[in-house]
């Protein structure tokens, strides 16, 4: 049986608060990646990313971070499941 791997990522992304609608729109065109909310006021998004294994998923994170005025990129959350893997 071949396995597969799913990797999602919750991320905290910092600019300043003018550059927040540019950056949202960046950050949505990566592959693999949805911002599901913003804070305007504060410089603050939220950003879930997925992908099929690791370095995938380390060569988005890294991407977030190279959008231009992005100031900061905090991984908060990270998980990776196996597909075919039981679970007790």
């Amino acid at each position: 049986m071949m396995q597969t791997s799913w990797h999602v990522c919750g991320l905290v992304v910092q600019a300043h608060p003018q550059h927040i609608p540019a950056v949202s729109a960046a950050l949505s065109e990566l592959s693999g990646s949805e911002v599901t909310a913003s804070d305007a006021e504060h410089g603050k998004l939220v950003v879930v990313m997925e992908a099929a294994c690791s370095d995938a998923l380390l060569r988005q994170i890294e991407s977030a971070r190279n959008v231009a005025n992005v100031l900061a990129v905090s991984l908060v959350y990270h998980q990776q499941d196996e597909e075919g893997e039981e679970t007790p």
